[in-house]
């Protein structure tokens, strides 16, 4: 796959043998036909010739290591394991230091992470690659790291999928562009994995990331070589593109005699295809330029390459593109981006974000995917691991994100694909949740229209708003994170506003969240609510006046001292034990003593009524008091216990119920 060109680059040296045996010309032949085919890049030819060697007898630390090479370059990381554990039992002093940290790969996109770390120590004690080394140390408890700043995606396979490769390039006007060995041009096979060479195509995207009608992109630009990794302008009419390096019916090879990879330039047409495709100027025959993506401002293009210059065997790069269209040299991103390992396919979202994989950063095995903040200069942030499901133990690669849609694809040759060994495209959506509820007028179960609901983040930033329609209904569509705390605050006209703090699940879903709201405000004649009163409480079978009902009634007095011309009436209540006629004595007892309270705090009689309503005036089993005297719905009653009876005799009430009847309200009289 053309993917793994310029990630898998390395310089194969020729295998030497001493050997002194029978076979040794015809086993010295054998590998000398591997070792070339392993610098070509035909990796399926040369692992046959590697095995043969090996099966007859004839083995050698580069044997050994060439062998687990070719499975490790195909991310076919088991049985690289296989020859690379043979490597190091059989030679421990002859292993190059690289293969301790292939290993160590390997075994981990194996799930194997305690083996994993066990070699990366000695990988450490013998000295190899210090920016992996410096990671590796900063970073010993990785796996938990990961898993607490993984970003929450889910993923889901797209039918476009073949059973060859298929990977992410990038989006274009509504379409994604994938690389597809399928139905590819030519009928030419590519050696290193046996499938066709890779060409361009493009699939619509409907609201939901699904993908459908796929269809090669048509002009100059799809040919018999690989074609792979696109950006586009914004007005979709420039499109830069890799391709391995042919050009006008001719494909040239660099010092190595390999066909490395170029970034062209292609141009649309008005009937949508594709031509004048040039060459960009800073491509070398004899280094690799790939996986371009231009910044959201369209001033740079970043790209990977082996060029003079990386720190390991690919980085990411960047060139300027001035005003009158030419490019600036290129420059490397840096050492805080690229390591002495893998990095590449960088893409930029609209909000500047780099996206790019390696395996050279503390991952889960295999190529990761990582993102970083750019800033206004280019400059980078902090380095995150997207963790899982995004990435996984395998190669995961291509990563491309529309933020506007919360919706993106990334390419991945885990387990359960298509192909036994190929790459795959996935669906990538973060864990979302749409809230919904309905605005109701809580006392009545009135629907409310045209209520407006604010959505806020927990710093009390609003994010959203919306209004209720018809039927009280609002929603919230996939505005929420999944596991994450928010604020619903839904206000109206004559309402009290309401505010709901909300902790989402932990799963996508359509999540419900009432809104009742407190519509009947405080009545004209409502002295206890204009006041916020506490309830007057009165002890069972009681009308003493207890301490806490004087804190209440002092607020009462202030109120008869403050406005002379203010008459008041108090009506006093009781549970529903005793009879009813004892509970009319009792209730007009509680009045009087209310009345008297006052009366000795020095009001005039007559700006006093008081009377008592014994228990012809329970309170509903789902009618509470709030803090300001009025009655309200509990947010815990259930519907069906709306139709419960009242605590009237026979009914078992708890004493709190019973509590809420002996009580005391205050009316303003005209």
């Amino acid at each position: 796959m053309i993917r793994k060109l310029i990630f898998k680059r390395i310089v194969l040296s020729m295998l030497v043998f001493i050997i002194t045996s029978v076979g040794y010309s015809q086993t010295k032949s054998r590998i000398t036909k591997a070792s070339k085919e392993s610098e070509s890049f035909s990796f399926i030819d040369a692992r046959e010739i590697y095995l043969k060697v090996v099966d007859a007898g004839y083995s050698s630390p580069q044997v050994l290591g060439k062998l687990g090479d070719t499975y490790y370059k195909n991310g076919q990381y088991q049985d690289a394991v296989t020859w690379y554990s043979k490597l190091i039992d059989e030679y421990p002093n002859d292993v190059d230091v690289a293969y301790y940290y292939k290993a160590s790969q390997s075994l981990k996109s194996l799930g194997k992470y305690s083996e994993s770390n066990a070699l990366m120590e000695i990988y450490t004690q013998k000295g190899g690659d210090s920016l992996i080394i410096r990671n590796y140390k900063k970073n010993l408890d990785y796996l938990d790291k990961i898993g607490s700043e993984a970003v929450d995606y889910t993923l889901g396979k797209v039918s476009i999928n073949s059973d060859g490769s298929d990977f992410v390039s990038s989006f274009n006007n509504g379409k994604l562009i994938y690389a597809s060995t399928y139905n590819s041009t030519g009928d030419r096979t590519y050696p290193w994995t046996n499938e066709g060479y890779l060409d361009l195509f493009s699939a619509d995207i409907d609201e939901n990331g699904n993908l459908s009608n796929s269809m090669a992109l048509t002009g100059d630009v799809n040919s018999p070589y690989h074609e792979s990794s696109t950006t586009f302008s914004k007005d979709g009419t420039t499109m830069y593109f890799t391709r391995n390096n042919y050009i006008d019916g001719k494909k040239e090879t660099g010092k190595n005699k390999l066909l490395g990879l170029k970034i062209y330039k292609a141009t649309k047409k008005e009937d949508n295809s594709w031509s004048n495709i040039v060459e960009l100027p800073f491509n070398s025959d004899d280094y690799s330029h790939a996986y371009p993506s231009l910044s959201p401002d369209e001033k740079r293009l970043y790209f990977s390459s082996d060029r003079p210059g990386t720190f390991g065997m690919s980085d990411i790069w960047y060139v300027m593109i001035n005003s009158d269209g030419t490019y600036g040299e290129p420059v490397n991103l840096g050492a805080e981006i690229n390591t002495e390992a893998k990095e590449g396919f960088p893409f930029i979202s609209s909000k500047n974000k780099l996206y790019f994989s390696s395996d050279g950063h503390i991952g889960l095995g295999g190529l990761d995917v990582f993102v970083t903040q750019l800033d206004e200069n280019g400059n980078v942030g902090k380095i995150i691991n997207i963790g899982e499901p995004t990435n996984s133990p395998l190669d995961d690669f291509g990563f491309i994100y529309n933020e506007d849609k919360n919706l993106g694809y990334i390419s991945s040759n885990r387990d359960g694909g298509l192909g036994s060994v190929s790459d795959d495209i996935y669906l990538v959506r973060k864990c979302q949740v749409t809230i919904s509820g309905t605005v109701t007028n809580m006392r009545t179960g009135e629907l409310l229209a045209n209520a407006t609901l604010d959505l806020l983040d927990d710093n009390n930033m609003k994010l959203a708003s919306v209004t209720s329609d018809e039927n009280g209904r609002y929603t919230f569509i996939n505005s929420l994170n999944c596991g994450t705390v928010f604020l619903v605050r839904a206000k109206t006209e004559g309402c009290e506003f309401l505010e709901k703090r909300v902790e989402t699940p932990t799963d996508a879903q359509e999540f419900e969240v009432p809104m009742p709201l407190v519509c009947e405000l405080c009545p004209p004649n409502d002295l206890g609510c204009r006041l916020c009163l506490q309830p007057i409480f009165f002890d069972f079978d009681r009308f003493n006046i207890r301490p806490d009902a004087e804190v209440e009634l002092a607020k009462i007095l202030v109120a008869l001292q403050e406005y002379p011309q203010l008459k008041i009436h108090m009506e006093s209540h009781t549970d529903s034990r005793g009879t009813f006629a004892y509970n009319e004595i009792l209730s007009e007892k509680r009045a009087q003593s209310t009345r008297n309270w006052l009366i000795t705090k020095g009001i005039d009689p007559s700006r006093l009524t008081a009377k008592g309503y014994g228990e012809s005036q329970l309170l509903d089993r789902c009618i509470v008091l709030d803090e300001c005297g009025k009655e309200m719905a509990s947010g815990e009653c259930l519907e069906e216990q709306r139709n419960q009876p009242k605590c009237s005799d026979g009914v078992n009430c708890t004493e709190e119920e019973h509590q809420l009847n002996r009580r005391s309200m205050f009316l303003i009289q005209d």
